[in-house]
């Protein structure tokens, strides 16, 4: 069996875009008339975070 160096290693941790490149989106919302909040979660990209704000 071959030995794989370390640099190489990393190289392919990199190639399969886990899941460091992902962030978690929470925004609460009150409701006026019961005054409660709903809280809304999104997982997404850390490249489309501006789009997906715009979308709350």
């Amino acid at each position: 069996m071959a030995k794989v160096s370390k640099n190489a290693k990393a190289a392919q941790r990199g190639a399969k875009d886990g899941g460091k490149n992902h962030i978690k989106i929470i925004i609460s919302e009150k409701n006026p008339q019961t005054g409660a909040y709903v809280y809304k979660e999104k997982i997404i990209h850390k490249d489309n975070l501006t789009e997906a704000l715009k979308g709350f």
